[in-house]
């Protein structure tokens, strides 16, 4: 039988990682130990889909910039008989209030925050954090005369700070998992395109009300949709409020 004989140094080593890794799950704490442990980040995730059996997707829309297409985003939504979310800038709130009220008095369309100025939060202060959501959630209000509940961090930019400021604000940070790139010029059949070869239940698909062919997919989309057996949904029936994990990819999933 052969015995392995460690060295004074190889010991050393030994006790330094074993400190090491014994401060590191001290440290994040009892819940995010296996995290460490298995060399995953403990980081705050969005919501960028949800684990349903439903056959359902949310279609959202941001705006920043212009609005000549907005009302025939809602005319369209009303015509196949579908819903959707609409992420507002506070700035543009106030520029295009009836717009956002016609929206928001449709009841097709579920209204939330996508700042006050559009600038990356992601290295914002919590000060300026704070400044921003709640300055854009009050116009937003002030317009619709609904309660906004739902944030999208503009360029998709977030951190830790961001995620739990908003979250002490009462709102839920939410992205997605199916870009169309509609903001890149792309053909309405390449947006559609890009929508129907990438969703599953519980998506929440990424459109701009000021893409240069949104509008003209949009048809595209829902039919694509629809033929595929999928239902349209606002994204605030379609997350989970309680009992929830987040996995590694933004997947919201109810806790069993």
């Amino acid at each position: 039988m052969k015995f392995f004989v460690a060295s004074k140094k190889t010991i050393a080593g030994i006790l330094i990682l074993a400190a090491l890794l014994t401060a590191a799950l001290l440290a994040v704490g009892a819940t995010d130990a296996e995290s460490v442990y298995l060399g995953k980040s403990p980081r705050r995730i969005p919501i960028y889909s949800v684990e349903t059996d439903r056959k359902v997707v949310a279609l959202s829309f941001d705006a920043a910039w212009g609005a000549d297409k907005t009302l025939g985003i809602l005319e369209t939504l009303e015509r196949y008989d579908a819903v959707a979310n609409f992420f507002a800038v506070g700035m543009w709130a106030e520029k295009y209030p009836e717009e956002l009220k016609a929206l928001a008095d449709s009841g097709r369309m579920e209204i939330g925050t996508h700042s006050n100025t559009h600038p990356d939060m992601a290295d914002m202060s919590v000060a300026d954090i704070k400044l921003e959501l709640s300055t854009s959630t009050e116009i937003i209000e002030n317009i619709t005369g609904g309660e906004v509940e739902l944030f999208r961090p503009p360029y998709g930019s977030y951190s830790d700070n961001l995620i739990e400021t908003a979250e002490e604000l009462g709102l839920y940070t939410v992205q997605w998992d199916v870009d169309t790139l509609d903001w890149k010029g792309l053909s309405a059949s390449e947006i559609a395109a890009r929508v129907l070869g990438n969703v599953r239940n519980g998506s929440i698909v990424l459109m701009h009300n000021n893409g240069e062919h949104t509008l003209e997919a949009l048809p595209l989309v829902l039919e694509g949709l629809k033929n595929k057996g999928f239902d349209c949904v606002k994204i605030g029936d379609l997350i989970y409020r309680e009992n929830y994990t987040i996995d590694h990819t933004g997947r919201q999933i109810r806790s069993t």
